[in-house]
């Protein structure tokens, strides 16, 4: 038996405890299930979030409301606005998010975004 198998189901968001992180200004709001291999976040960042560290993981991000700010370490930055996504493996970056007025993304990540030479 494969122990990684997730039999389908569905998820009510409410039931999922919602955690409190620190940034280096503002809060994120982390609600999470976690697989084996896999975790799925529903996350809310608050307006003025910014990330107190740079992130390597790899994720795959969409934009369920309002716009985050993902800044590269090397400068370069991007914006999502609801519908919007992005995607990187673990290690092909340091990113971190900022806000202005707050946003909830859906966070995905896990081994399937190891980063392969």
């Amino acid at each position: 038996m494969n122990t990684k198998n997730i039999p389908f189901q569905t998820i009510d968001w409410s039931t999922i405890q919602r955690t409190e992180h620190t940034g280096e200004t503002g809060m994120a709001y982390w609600q999470t299930l976690q697989f084996p291999g896999l975790r799925i976040r529903l996350v809310e960042y608050s307006k003025n979030y910014l990330a107190d560290h740079w992130c390597e993981k790899g994720h795959i991000v969409h934009c369920l409301e309002g716009t985050v700010i993902n800044e590269l370490k090397n400068g370069t930055q991007s914006i999502l606005s609801q519908g919007d996504s992005y995607v990187v493996s673990d290690e092909l970056s340091s990113h971190r998010s900022r806000t202005k007025d707050g946003v909830k993304l859906l966070i995905i990540d896990g081994d399937f975004l190891k980063f392969n030479t």
